[in-house]
């Protein structure tokens, strides 16, 4: 139950709104160019992590060979760090108050997906 008010204080006063809508976002343009569909795959994954991070978590997938980190390294260099760096910036802006410890929790949970996403995957917490 702690979970599901979590998530909705999340959604009302945190930035899962605004994170899922430009991830979103992000996954309509790379599916519209049809080389990046891989990127807008990672997109709208981290969208739905972003919408509703509280009671899951991201793991770590076998590694999927050359083209799986290859493509990682383009994601870092193109947007991952930009992404990256703005949970960072959010993350700590929540923590600064007290109330939005966990929010700014959440949010350096979502670093390392938007750093690196491709390989991982979304499984609820138990």
């Amino acid at each position: 139950m702690i979970r599901f008010l979590l998530n909705v204080l999340w959604l009302i006063f945190g930035s899962g709104i605004a994170f899922a809508i430009a991830y979103a976002i992000a996954g309509i343009i790379c599916f519209l160019l049809v080389v990046t569909i891989p990127f807008g795959v990672a997109a709208f994954r981290l969208a739905n992590y972003s919408l509703w991070p509280f009671g899951r978590t991201l793991v770590t997938d076998a590694p999927n060979g050359v083209p799986s980190g290859l493509v990682n390294v383009l994601w870092v260099i193109l947007i991952g760090w930009w992404l990256a760096l703005a949970h960072i910036l959010a993350g700590v802006a929540q923590v600064l108050t007290i109330i939005g410890i966990p929010f700014g929790i959440a949010n350096f949970k979502l670093v390392p997906a938007a750093f690196w996403p491709l390989g991982r995957r979304i499984v609820p917490l138990p």
